[in-house]
């Protein structure tokens, strides 16, 4: 029933932007300026309608969900890349990854190490497909998405563990898929990001990475910022969600102001990787992603900022509900091949 149900929302978002509108309420939706792309007001106004029980919600349903919603808006494949399915050990079993292969190599193009969205509790390799897809294409360089432990199963710190060793795996293996050697890239979006940074930082000395892709990033789990209280029922992460993914995600022992915790409240950013930061105009997180870049910039690391405005949190796992996603990760897929080559 998938393929009906994309269909029907396929065709529901056809409609023209007036009518999507009428649908959603009526008027825009914006907030500090800013305007919601109408398709994604719709698919907001329609989430509200069905609300969410979470006293009931358990993980299995959320990832049904998120499922769900991944396959109807994710987008088509994209060709010239191949897939191969590995398998990297960690520390305590081993992490399987999916390996994007382009058919056209550009042996200068670092490789990139790349981690997906959803709270450190839902999420799946497909839902980063099309980008990693779009980046290997783009740069001619492989790109390793990681499938992640998750909570509540596997408490923090297991996924940034296993992010972790992969990532570590990446650079020794560069130059066994054609990238020069030992030079690697770590990126994410959302929860993904959150560990990117955590790896930027935890590994800048040791295998520094070249680039850190952050989008929308999760860099501070005790934030108060304006953006917080401004987006906190925006779709799709709302207050209530994130509470629910903390709860799951943390042991009570943790400290969520730890920088393994909450990357954006380390101390000392001096000597990172040169960043590119991407956040969404709509989203509990914009403020923590504007910040970090400032912050970066300010000890002298080299970081370019970009707020898609009209896009709400997620927006990479829905590239097929708007032109505007679908702009969005094809201009961040040209600027980080730009910048896996060395020439950001």
């Amino acid at each position: 029933m998938s393929w009906l149900r994309k269909t029907l929302a396929q065709l529901a978002l056809s409609r023209s932007e007036a009518a999507l509108l009428k649908a959603s309420g009526g008027e825009p939706r914006t907030v500090r300026g800013m305007t919601l792309d109408p398709r994604f007001q719709f698919i907001e106004a329609k989430s509200r309608e069905r609300g969410v029980d979470w006293e009931a919600m358990t993980p299995t349903r959320l990832r049904e969900q998120a499922n769900m919603g991944t396959a109807t808006f994710g987008g088509s494949a994209v060709g010239g890349v191949r897939i191969e399915k590995i398998y990297v050990t960690g520390r305590s079993h081993s992490v399987p990854c999916r390996l994007y292969l382009p058919t056209v190599r550009d042996n200068s193009a670092a490789m990139m190490v790349y981690y997906h969205f959803g709270g450190g509790v839902i999420g799946t390799l497909e839902d980063c497909h099309r980008l990693c897809s779009m980046i290997a294409k783009e740069a001619g360089a492989p790109v390793l998405s990681v499938d992640y432990r998750l909570a509540p199963e596997y408490k923090f710190p297991a996924g940034l563990e296993d992010a972790m060793a992969a990532y570590s795996w990446a650079v020794d293996n560069t130059a066994r898929y054609g990238a020069p050697v030992k030079k690697a890239a770590v990126g994410g979006d959302s929860m993904g990001g959150n560990f990117a940074a955590i790896v930027a930082q935890e590994f800048r000395t040791s295998k520094p990475p070249v680039l850190q892709l952050l989008i929308y990033p999760g860099l501070d789990l005790v934030s108060d910022t304006p953006s917080m209280h401004d987006f906190a029922d925006a779709f799709p992460l709302t207050n209530d969600t994130v509470d629910y993914f903390m709860k799951q995600y943390l042991p009570e022992s943790a400290d969520p102001s730890d920088p393994r915790v909450s990357p954006g409240r380390a101390q000392d950013l001096r000597g990172l990787a040169p960043a590119l930061i991407y956040t969404a105009g709509f989203d509990m997180l914009l403020d923590q992603g504007a910040a970090y870049a400032h912050r970066l910039e300010e000890v002298g690391v080299k970081a370019a900022y970009t707020n898609f405005e009209n896009l709400p949190h997620g927006f990479v796992a829905f590239s097929a509900a708007s032109p505007n996603a679908e702009a969005a990760i094809r201009r961040i897929s040209k600027e980080t091949a730009a910048a896996l080559k060395g020439q950001r």
